[in-house]
């Protein structure tokens, strides 16, 4: 049975001066405009379609792509408005409803929104919604300190930038904590920082601990090797520098230069850092 909101392979059934019919299972037969048919289609005996419902609630099927499905989450611009909702631009030529009840705040014209699409199964129209938590996992994290993570940012606040982690639950990057560039649509890695006693979770984009120093490590001595052995930075320099160079906090940094003094990698002078020839 051919699956709404989704990708599926369908048998060609028929073909008529409207394009051809697929087999829809339990949906019947979905019609496949013309201008989607390519020369080896009808040869080939199926088609690799995705399914949803037109302007007046017909299943049809397209080789065009959306920008996503149902059961995923976007971040997609309102092209219009009206009194039903507000429409989506999500790389079909049908947009995609977001009712007035599936809002958290009006959604404005021009604007981006993280949604999550998903069939209605009243209607069979796959529209979206804004309220993302209806759409999370509610049973208690269970996520290791220092456990590497998907995230999508999903807004930026006062304290910091909210994202949802693997899909599942939300968490909270400070802004005090967050060295390099970031703002709302983005996806991104990330790590768990800690699960507080309320199931809040607080998150990095930085490897928490020593386990990141490595990484780091190799970055300093790369860029030591690209600047001819040496770099006019330490551990004296300002945060702002080392997060401008490295995208890195300055306590990561320190940690970082130290092991590699230790393992007389590099040497401190007045200035700077210098590489030690091996």
């Amino acid at each position: 049975m051919a699956e709404i909101g989704k990708y599926n392979t369908l048998a060609i059934i028929r073909e008529t001066d409207n394009g051809l019919y697929l087999d829809g299972g339990e949906h019947g037969e979905i019609l496949m405009p013309k201008k989607y048919i390519d020369a080896g289609l009808k040869e080939r005996g199926e088609a690799d379609v995705f399914v949803y419902t037109d302007s007046e609630d017909r299943l049809v099927a397209t080789t065009e792509k959306p920008f996503a499905c149902v059961g995923e989450f976007a971040y997609l611009e309102v092209k219009a408005s009206s009194r039903f909702g507000a429409f989506l631009d999500w790389g079909l030529a049908k947009d995609l409803l977001v009712p007035y009840s599936e809002q958290r705040n009006k959604m404005l014209e021009g604007k981006r929104y993280w949604v999550f699409i998903y069939l209605d199964l009243l209607s069979n129209r796959v529209v979206a919604s804004a309220k993302l938590n209806k759409f999370l996992d509610n049973t208690p994290p269970e996520y290791s300190r220092g456990q590497e993570v998907n995230l999508l940012i999903i807004e930026e606040t006062d304290l910091g930038y909210k994202a949802i982690i693997n899909f599942e639950h939300t968490g909270m990057l400070y802004k005090n904590q967050v060295f390099q560039p970031i703002k709302a649509g983005a996806r991104t890695k990330g790590y768990i920082a800690k699960i507080r006693s309320d199931e809040k979770i607080d998150l990095l984009l930085e490897e928490p601990g020593y386990e990141k120093v490595d990484a780091i490590s190799e970055k300093i001595i790369a860029e030591l090797e690209a600047s001819g052995g040496f770099l006019a930075i330490s551990d004296k320099s300002s945060p702002e520098m080392i997060k401008a160079m490295f995208g890195i906090s300055k306590k990561n940094f320190k940690k970082a230069i130290g092991g590699l003094y230790k393992k007389r990698l590099i040497s401190f002078v007045s200035d700077g850092i210098k590489l030690l020839k091996k």
